[in-house]
């Protein structure tokens, strides 16, 4: 059995330019495309792409419309009124009053 001989330079170029012609030759036999065809192709990607600028842009302008919403969520917020911080007294008393709810509803 003979041992594998790899082609030299000039089989390699003798291939890829008999590859090429053949590639060439198919392109040729390909019948020529109809204008109409072509036409309506050319119609339907262009309704494609400005479907898809539409969408690009509504995306756009719910992400604008978030951001604006968020930041007059945050100004309501900092104009809200603080609540006043509760002295230990007081937070201890309205704890008790919790407790003595909760213990008044389990009777």
């Amino acid at each position: 059995m003979s041992s594998y001989k790899a082609p030299d330079f000039n089989e390699r170029i003798a291939a890829a330019k008999q590859a090429r012609e053949k590639a060439l030759e198919k392109l040729r036999d390909r019948p020529a495309v109809d204008p109409a065809e072509a036409a309506e192709r050319q119609a339907a990607r262009l309704a494609k792409e400005a479907a898809a600028r539409e969408r690009r842009q509504a995306k756009l302008a719910a992400a604008a419309q978030h951001k604006a919403d968020q930041r007059a969520e945050k100004q309501a917020a900092a104009a809200a009124p603080v609540k006043p911080k509760l002295s230990e007294d007081e937070a201890r008393a309205l704890r008790d009053a919790r407790y003595a709810a909760r213990k008044a509803r389990k009777k």
